[in-house]
């Protein structure tokens, strides 16, 4: 890290992806450096050690992380400024999508653009990943240019839903609902059912899920709620109405 904060020159931006990963030391390093634009550098060792104060030029330190709280707290406060970035709309995502077909050199409908960016979960990478694997059905099975019906073939075959649920995320709310009579079932004893470590149905499947409201968290454990249900044709279940 300081061979990187002395390398800037001024007005340069210095992105950290992942920044709730950097350890002590490199936090230590920043705090100067963010606060007085100088870089405290030990040389020697034991009483001989002296510190070595670098000026540095005036630049911006950009951090992005998914994990918010991991960050330490005299760490988080000396941001100046805080955005959470929301998931992206279908034409935004609908526009990316054509971009990449042309990086690509590949022909693509705008209907199909965005049946692809509907599927895509509001993230480019997945939708850019899609992509790749409806371009493959093209140029395999057709004559090269992503059409409609091409783009829909492609996404059957990969087993990606209307609103971007993939195999797993249906196992998922299928073993719940058939397994464990709707739930609520706990985070280990799904992960046990479906062969899945239980950070990765945490991390992974559950976030967006959660997102459609097609799965609850409770005290109790995990439950399917009626869109859920409604999704994979799983019937609703009867409410007791109890005795009149």
């Amino acid at each position: 890290m300081a061979a990187i904060l002395t390398s800037l020159e001024a007005r340069d931006v210095l992105f950290i992806d992942e920044i709730h990963r950097l350890n002590h030391a490199v936090e230590e390093i920043l705090y100067p450096a963010l606060e007085d634009f100088r870089l405290d550098i030990v040389v020697g060792q034991g009483p001989a050690a002296r510190t070595l104060t670098l000026d540095l030029p005036h630049f911006t330190l950009v951090g992005a992380t998914t994990r918010t709280g991991l960050l330490t707290t005299p760490l988080r406060d000396r941001f100046g400024m805080t955005f959470r970035l929301d998931y992206y709309g279908v034409e935004d995502l609908a526009t990316i999508v054509r971009r990449s077909a042309r990086i690509l050199a590949v022909e693509i409908e705008p209907e199909a653009a965005s049946e692809i960016a509907a599927r895509s979960r509001g993230t480019p990478r997945i939708a850019n990943r899609i992509l790749r694997r409806v371009r493959d059905v093209a140029e395999v099975r057709h004559q090269g240019a992503v059409t409609m019906a091409i783009a829909r073939e492609a996404l059957k075959l990969l087993e990606v839903d209307e609103v971007g649920l993939e195999h797993t995320d249906r196992e998922l709310l299928r073993a719940i609902v058939e397994r464990f009579d709707g739930g609520p079932v706990g985070l280990s004893t799904l992960a046990v059912a479906l062969g899945e470590e239980p950070d990765t149905i945490e991390d992974v499947y559950e976030p967006y899920l959660l997102k459609l409201g097609f799965i609850q968290r409770t005290n109790r454990g995990r439950i399917v709620t009626k869109a859920g249900l409604a999704h994979i044709g799983a019937p609703a279940p009867v409410e007791d109405k109890g005795l009149f």
